[in-house]
């Protein structure tokens, strides 16, 4: 499937719908509700996003679903919700912190399993600056989106902080592992 990219004026529907449903949150403690019918059709194709919340250059919340299960307006407001306040590793949006967010909106493409046959072989077929990964092994998972690329540089550098924030040790390796790679279409 070849996904298109978002038009610049759909995308700042976007951001200005993540930043509509974190004041809703902050107001009635739910996320923004909308009616697909008063948005362009390409906002109404299902999509995963993932919504990450910054503040003052610090991570203040990130969630999102790596499989397209909602129209891609809609799981901007819950994403974005639930970025503000139900990231447990921080405390709530507050409203004095509303005007200092910044808010990255990722449109992930379908995941593609990838095939490999030792742990130098996946590390060489990583893409810098391009690739998200999930990588699971037994009950492990975890994802880092390409935008973690900012901060780790190596192929083989950010397969084992994955591994680490799956669970794992960062020289941990078994055949069982599986990875799946996408892309991301960043709207901020």
């Amino acid at each position: 499937m070849v996904l298109m990219s978002l038009s610049e004026k759909n995308g700042q529907i976007l951001l200005d719908l993540a930043h509509r449903s974190i004041k809703t949150g902050l107001k009635k403690g739910h996320p923004l509700s909308i009616n697909l019918r008063d948005y362009p059709a390409e906002l109404a194709q299902q999509r995963a996003t993932f919504v990450t919340l910054e503040k003052n250059k610090q991570l203040r919340g990130c969630i999102g679903m790596l499989e397209a299960v909602l129209p891609l307006a809609e799981d901007i407001t819950e994403n974005a919700f639930s970025a503000a306040f139900r990231d447990p590793r921080f405390l709530p949006v507050e409203e004095s912190e509303l005007n200092e967010l910044e808010i990255h909106l990722s449109i992930l493409s379908p995941s593609e399993v990838m095939v490999f046959i030792s742990e130098e072989d996946l590390i060489a077929q990583i893409r810098p600056n391009v690739d998200g990964l999930i990588l699971e092994s037994g009950s492990h998972r975890g994802t880092f989106l390409p935008s973690v690329w900012q901060s780790i540089k190596t192929p083989d550098q950010f397969l084992q902080h994955l591994k680490q924030k799956a669970g794992l040790a960062k020289n941990y390796w078994s055949d069982e592992i599986k990875v799946y790679r996408y892309t991301t279409e960043m709207i901020d």
